[in-house]
């Protein structure tokens, strides 16, 4: 049941954010760094989507997906980072009802798709190595516009339904949330009624979105294992191994901080830890990400050396 309002009480119409810290000096070395990450993610991502698009040779499946993440990782990252910075030099740190509703969901709804996006990579390698032959047929660019579509569409009709889980709770006070941007588990807690069975239906519906997706990831990864071990090469199994390898790192740096901050007990919540432990899934994993990629990739180290004029060079 919800809980009634006092009359001396009023409904919340902005929430303030704490951040990371209430220290001039600390903030002021806080944005330097921050400004500096985001900056290097949106430069990171950006030059994978352009190398992808201007490269006809990376025209294929895997890198179409491995663009989507670019975008998405860079809409993820200036979803709350540029609010970030300015909540770090400023001396007011609100965000209105609206505004916090929106930021959660479009956060999510990321969130979500790069979940799915994870499952759809795992099954491009998946057909890449278990179905060499097959490849360009099984995982056509019809089936390939389709995942695409239907995982963006999945992901954000489930994260409207917990957003509207989440704020659709009454909120009458107090209105600062303890993190640097509206993340549910930090809004809801200001909620002023038991989010018990809220927060059990959200939890299935992070079970859904979160669990199923690592099950699927596994279940792939566990077909090209067994694949690989049945190359007789020594060669063969080290290059099939290497093409999996970045999207087994990403998805570890994605997935650990991610699980733990929202498939735990709600008796575990610890808001300074978890602002510390969601830096790193929403902003070092978008700085990472390209990183991984180029640098384990001779495709796309291939691609900006030619970009820069190198023509064809051995990497």
């Amino acid at each position: 049941m919800w809980m009634i309002p006092e009359q001396n009480q009023s409904w919340v119409s902005e929430f303030i954010l704490l951040g990371l810290s209430s220290d001039p000096t600390t903030n002021s070395i806080l944005f330097t760094v921050f400004l500096l990450i985001y900056l290097s993610s949106v430069m990171g991502n950006g030059l994978i989507i352009m190398l992808i698009c201007m490269d006809t040779q990376l025209h294929t499946p895997m890198y179409f997906f491995l663009c989507i993440l670019a975008v998405l990782d860079m809409c993820h990252v200036t979803t709350t980072m540029p609010q970030m910075l300015v909540h770090l030099l400023a001396k007011s740190r609100t965000i209105s009802f609206a505004g916090c509703w929106l930021q959660m969901y479009v956060f999510g709804a990321l969130a979500t798709t790069e979940c799915t996006l994870f499952v759809i990579m795992a099954y491009d390698r998946y057909v890449a190595i278990c179905y060499p032959l097959h490849y360009t047929v099984i995982l056509n660019w019809g089936l390939c516009l389709w995942l695409a579509a239907g995982s963006c569409f999945c992901a954000f009709l489930s994260a409207l339904l917990h957003t509207f889980f989440t704020m659709s709770l009454p909120y009458c006070g107090p209105n600062k949330v303890n993190h640097y941007f509206c993340e549910g588990p930090a809004v809801r807690s200001l909620a002023c009624m038991d989010t018990h069975l809220i927060e059990m239906v959200d939890q299935v519906l992070i079970v859904l979105i979160g669990l199923t997706p690592i099950s699927l990831i596994v279940a792939s990864y566990v077909h090209i294992v067994m694949a690989i071990l049945k190359i007789k090469s020594t060669q063969g199994r080290c290059k099939a191994f290497s093409t999996c390898a970045s999207h087994l790192t990403v998805v570890s740096f994605f997935y650990g901080p991610g699980i733990y901050i929202y498939i735990r007990p709600t008796s575990s919540y610890s808001p300074e830890r978890d602002k510390q432990i969601s830096l790193f899934y929403n902003a070092f994993t978008t700085l990472l990400n390209p990183v991984v990629y180029s640098m384990r990739n001779k495709d796309i180290k291939r691609a900006f050396l030619k970009v820069i004029g190198y023509g064809k060079v051995d990497c």
